[in-house]
C-alpha cells in the first residue's frame, strides 16, 4: 500500500470510497423497507457523486487502471435517473379512475424511501 499521497488526497479518495459504498447501504435498507428488492433514486445519486470522486482521485494518483473503471460509470448512472424521471412524468400524466383501483397509479410521498411503493 501507498500511504506516501497528501492527507487531502487521501481524505478525498476515502470519501469517493464511503459515498460508493453507501449506495449499497441505502438500497439495501430500502429493499427492507419495501419488503422487495427496490433500487431508489438516492442510489443512483450515491452512484454518480462516488464514481466521480474516485476518478478525480484516480486521476489524480495517474492509474489508468482506476481510471477507466470509473469513467464510463456516470453515464449508466444518468440514463438510469433519465428513465425514472420520464417514468414519474408519465405517472403523473396518467388520468386516475376515481373508484377504479386496477387503472389508479401511487406514487409514494415517503421521503425517506424514493419511489417506494406504501405499504399502506
Amino acid at each position: 500500500m501507498d500511504w506516501s499521497d497528501s492527507k487531502l488526497w487521501l481524505a478525498i479518495g476515502f470519501t469517493g470510497n464511503a459515498l460508493f459504498f453507501s449506495r449499497f447501504l441505502v438500497q439495501w435498507v430500502a429493499s427492507e423497507r419495501a419488503g422487495r428488492s427496490y433500487v431508489p433514486t438516492v442510489f443512483w445519486w450515491l452512484s454518480i457523486a462516488g464514481s466521480v470522486v474516485l476518478l478525480l482521485y484516480a486521476l489524480h494518483r495517474r492509474d489508468p487502471v482506476f481510471t477507466l473503471a470509473y469513467l464510463p460509470n456516470c453515464v449508466v448512472y444518468v440514463r438510469n435517473l433519465m428513465l425514472i424521471r420520464k417514468e414519474r412524468r408519465a405517472a403523473a400524466a396518467a388520468p386516475v379512475a376515481t373508484g377504479d383501483q386496477e387503472n389508479s397509479t401511487t406514487i409514494s410521498t415517503d421521503p425517506t424511501v424514493s419511489g417506494a411503493p406504501s405499504r399502506a
